[in-house]
């Protein structure tokens, strides 16, 4: 793999924490950035926000009332990974 040079400027922080990651997974710190650049592509959109997709789940809201609150999603996804993980929590009609 051929490989290009670049020269960031890092807070103190982020410096320190992209060593630790580095050192915790055993790689060096340019296959960290990498997988941080990688991971970043997955999670956002550089078009833009679908906002057809809003539109139409704000629709189907409006439709049926369903949805599921939101401290109930926070509950499930701290529960990940726990001894005590909950089940997906399901849609209901919202006032």
């Amino acid at each position: 793999m051929s490989t290009v040079r670049r020269t960031l400027d890092l807070d103190p922080q982020t410096n320190t924490r992209l060593d630790s990651l580095a050192a915790e997974r055993g790689q060096d710190v340019a296959a960290v950035v990498a997988d941080a650049v990688e991971l970043l592509d997955t999670v956002l959109d550089i078009k833009g926000p679908d906002i057809e997709e809003d539109r139409r789940r704000v629709r189907e809201f409006e439709r049926t009332r369903e949805a599921i609150p939101f401290e109930e999603v926070m509950a499930w996804v701290q529960s990940w990974e726990t001894t005590n993980e909950m089940a997906p929590p399901n849609p209901r009609k919202i006032s």
